[in-house]
């Protein structure tokens, strides 16, 4: 993937997550309507609202970790309410280590290895998200690992699988966008312990 096609896929990210949160929205304000004139209980509406919920929270972590960075910052409150928002509930915890405003595309970059992460811990675990002098670390812990090897040879080689699958792609834009903003991408892993470095 060269820098023109890293663009492309950022800008591809970017649209689709804009063109599906105005009526994700829109659904959500409808929800929140009918549960004021009481229209809104029971169980067939409380699993529309998690699911509305759900896909919200889906939406905005794919905006920043797909697509266009761009050069603005973004705030810490902002960035834990999205890992909050997607992993609420789950198996999985993420805690975002910087107190600071960090740069977009590194948040990025960031994002693109939680996910990376999360496929290799199905059982759940805690993955920690550190920077210090803008040397990013996300260190996944989990009690059973599950590594696909040729997936995980992406990250370090930047030459993905032949038939990747559309659920492992951040394999395959990790290195890319890394490689893009001039950085050098690492992993380390042993046992029940993952790390991605850049």
């Amino acid at each position: 993937m060269g820098t023109s096609n890293v663009n492309l896929a950022a800008l591809i990210g970017s649209r689709i997550c804009h063109d599906l949160i105005s009526p994700i929205g829109a659904i959500n304000n409808g929800l929140e309507l009918l549960g004021m004139t009481g229209g809104g209980e029971g169980p067939e509406m409380q699993l529309i609202t998690e699911s509305v919920g759900s896909a919200t929270a889906r939406i905005r972590f794919f905006r920043i970790a797909y697509g266009a960075a761009g050069q603005q910052d973004m705030g810490r409150a902002e960035i834990v309410g999205v890992l909050r928002d997607l992993m609420g509930g789950g198996r999985l915890d993420v805690a975002w280590g910087p107190m600071d405003e960090q740069p977009r595309d590194a948040v990025r970059m960031a994002f693109l290895a939680i996910q990376c992460l999360e496929t290799a811990m199905p059982y759940g675990g805690r993955i920690e998200v550190t920077c210090e002098r803008q040397r990013w670390t996300i260190h996944g812990r989990g009690e059973k690992m599950n590594v696909d090897k040729a997936l995980w040879d992406t990250l370090e080689t930047a030459v993905p699988p032949d038939e990747i699958q559309p659920a492992h792609v951040q394999f395959a834009l990790l290195p890319a966008v890394v490689a893009d903003a001039g950085r050098k991408l690492t992993v380390k892993g042993q046992g029940t312990d993952l790390t991605i470095g850049f």
